[in-house]
């Protein structure tokens, strides 16, 4: 069993605020993968701003699932 296999098979018997807790504390460790010179980060924060100042501009989830054809 892979050390990866073994921390899963523990992990698996945690509560879900502990899993919560380790999800976070790992994601956290990981190196950022997008910085702020990344096009997509920009845009994403664009949107962000967008959504914020104009909350209409948002869609629910449903609406995205039937607008990729889901």
């Amino acid at each position: 069993m892979t050390r990866v296999q073994e921390v899963r098979q523990q992990a698996g018997t945690l509560s879900i605020g502990e899993k919560a807790e380790l999800a976070a504390d790992l994601l956290e460790s990981l190196p950022p993968i997008l910085d702020d010179e990344d096009e997509g980060v920009a845009e994403a924060r664009r949107r962000d701003h967008e959504m914020d100042t104009d909350p209409s501009a948002a869609i629910t989830w449903e609406q995205l699932r039937r607008g990729v054809g889901r």
